[in-house]
């Protein structure tokens, strides 16, 4: 092992209370002491932070952060500063005096990292510190790098990083990192930022601790109740996010939560920047277990005890969804992911798209971004939809493939048998076909069932020759044929305000020829079986489902201490020590020092202002 990474891991040790670095994280760090650039796509929860925070305290000089968002840099500068670091922020939260007074300290070389909004790099006052002959910037890290591709238009202020770097009389090493990239934007990032000769890193997207499951219920509320409630977030319980679409269903669930108990508080756009900001705090300080957002809310939050994130609504593309989901189990825990779909939810994103195309003035480029994000759409669709492994699904959309298995989701949980569905397949098809593809899914089913509603007879779809050809068959079986005939393609949903039921050319294989059509289908409706609800029973955190019942005990006392020391150091509790560090210390009882610091997540810093506390704690019997 080289010198320099032997000093790497005691730094580790020292500050962060790590005995060994992950995967992936020593040749990143290793690249950039040797003064190369550097690529690293990381899976959340996988210690991104820790490859461009370790050079940053061996280098020379002081290392800038770019980072898009206010949130990760509190947290990430408070949590240094509790470490023993010297870091700061430079964004819009700081007043002006704040703001001037940590550029006067950064120029007196007061800090080691510097977390700076992109926005702020090409203003005057920025510059007049970057550019003094005081200041050697040695490393600039840009966080969330995904950022800056075209493939992700959310953060255009990305775009002044290469006019920033060409203003500095020198090039300094520029590492980038982001925990989600496609090929697509893998290249963006390459090219855009002009990385040389750059080492790049993948470890894989994989999360193996996160349950994936999907589930279409006749109830979105009551079932997002239920789940709740068998969590025992109505006592205690864990901490979770639960997405959803708009602001308008965010203030109906928060309110409706709130009214049975639930300790809950909610994060969108429409809310006063003082209110988001305290409803926030709420919940990463554990004033609130559960959170209720739109996808405005999340990025950048670093609370690694989140248990579970659930998804009201399905949303808009593939990214999105592993971002916001991968917001549960950073610490690497047990921790669920479910996703509540209806087909209303494919309509609202299809709004959406339009929403976005219509912002640019080019008809190309509209053109361009209604196609990129309706193909989007449809992957994130059939992720619903697909009877196979829902994270062998997820890894093959970022380009990773592997085993069709993985044991931890509700795909993998349920009992599948294969089912010939040739019958009611060319019934579907045969319906759309005979009223000239006129009508959407509901019309159609209503019209195989044989319902004798209004909207049928005023369509005269009592007189189409498929008309109660398929009355036996449930509704919801005949919604999973015709959502199987839209994945292998026979068929289409537009995604107007009206949805309606398309052939495809590939339908005449069914109707006109003799082909055959076999789907996999699960023995029962209900998805998740027993092995998977058996995870969540337990009243204490679902993190502790290990423990024995003594040690668990003792798991308990000891977040009681952490809250009430938060509280007195108003830090969020994770800060102290994660629940992962808790239930170490649950397991091996240390009962002086040089025990404590053995404890994974135990520094020396950690331990001088909060270890007496908690041997104290464990000590008690």
């Amino acid at each position: 092992m080289s010198e320099a990474i032997k000093e790497a891991e005691k730094i580790l040790k020292q500050y962060y209370g790590y005995d060994h670095f992950r995967e992936g994280q020593i040749p990143v760090i290793k690249a950039v002491l040797g003064g190369r650039d550097v690529l690293g796509i990381m899976p959340t929860g996988a210690g991104k932070s820790v490859c461009y925070q370790v050079p940053a305290l061996m280098m020379e000089g002081i290392t800038i952060v770019i980072s898009p968002l206010i949130s990760l840099m509190k947290d990430q500068v408070g949590t240094l500063n509790q470490m023993g670091v010297h870091a700061a922020f430079l964004n819009s939260s700081l007043t002006a005096g704040q703001y001037y007074k940590a550029l006067q300290l950064a120029k007196q070389g007061r800090y080691k990292i510097i977390y700076v909004a992109p926005e702020r790099l090409e203003t005057e006052s920025f510059l007049d510190f970057a550019l003094s002959e005081h200041v050697k910037i040695s490393f600039v890290a840009v966080d969330e790098a995904h950022c800056v591709s075209q493939w992700g238009q959310d953060f255009r202020g990305y775009l002044k990083i290469l006019d920033f770097l060409d203003r500095l009389p020198y090039r300094p090493v520029v590492g980038a990192y982001t925990a989600t990239a496609t090929a697509e934007v893998r290249e963006d990032i390459l090219d855009i930022l002009k990385l040389q000769n750059p080492y790049v890193e993948t470890t894989g997207f994989d999360r193996g601790n996160l349950f994936f499951a999907v589930k279409k219920p006749v109830d979105k509320y009551k079932e997002l109740v239920s789940y709740l409630k068998e969590k025992g977030c109505d006592t205690s319980g864990d901490s979770g996010i639960i997405y959803c679409l708009t602001r308008k269903s965010v203030e109906q669930v928060c309110y409706d939560l709130r009214n049975e108990g639930f300790s809950v508080t909610r994060y969108h756009a429409g809310l006063s920047d003082e209110e988001r900001k305290e409803n926030q705090e709420n919940f990463i300080y554990g004033k609130r277990q559960i959170m209720v957002a739109t996808n405005a809310f999340g990025m950048g939050i670093d609370k690694p005890d989140v248990r579970f994130v659930i998804h009201y609504n399905m949303p808009k593309n593939m990214e999105s969804y592993y971002q916001e989901a991968g917001r549960a189990g950073r610490d690497g825990l047990p921790a669920e992911c479910i996703l509540l779909y209806a087909g209303q939810d494919v309509i609202t994103n299809q709004f959406f798209i339009e929403n976005m195309a219509q912002e640019s003035e080019d008809p190309e480029t509209t053109a361009l971004i209604r196609q990129r994000e309706e193909k989007r759409l449809k992957k994130m669709t059939f992720y619903c939809f697909t009877h196979e492994c829902l994270r062998d699904y997820i890894l093959r959309y970022f380009g990773e493939y592997g085993s069709n298995y993985c044991g931890n989701c509700s795909n993998c949980l349920s009992e599948f048998e294969t089912v010939d569905v040739t019958v009611a397949a060319k019934a579907i098809l045969g319906c759309v076909r005979e009223c000239r593809q006129r009508y959407g899914t509901t019309v159609i089913l209503d019209t195989l069932h044989g319902a004798n509603t209004a909207k049928i007879r005023q369509y005269h779809m009592d007189e189409n020759s498929h008309y109660g050809e398929l009355s036996k068959e449930p509704v919801y079986r005949l919604r999973q044929i015709l959502n199987e005939l839209q994945v292998r393609e026979y068929l289409y949903v537009t995604a107007d305000t009206y949805s309606i039921v398309r052939l495809l050319p590939k339908a005449s294989e069914l109707l006109d020829e003799d082909g055959t059509m076999l789907m996999k289908m699960a023995k029962e409706e209900k998805r998740i079986l027993k092995a998977a609800k058996e995870k969540t029973k337990t009243k204490t955190s679902a993190a502790a489902k290990d423990l024995s019942n003594e040690e668990a005990a003792v798991f308990e006392k000891l977040r009681a201490l952490r809250m009430e020391l938060a509280k007195e150091h108003k830090v969020p509790p994770y800060i102290i020590f994660s629940d992962k560090t808790l239930i170490q210390m649950a397991m091996e009882k240390p009962s002086n020092k040089e025990e404590m610091l053995a404890v994974s997540g135990v520094g020396e810093s950690k331990f001088e202002k909060y270890g007496e506390p908690f041997l104290a704690c464990l000590a008690e019997r």
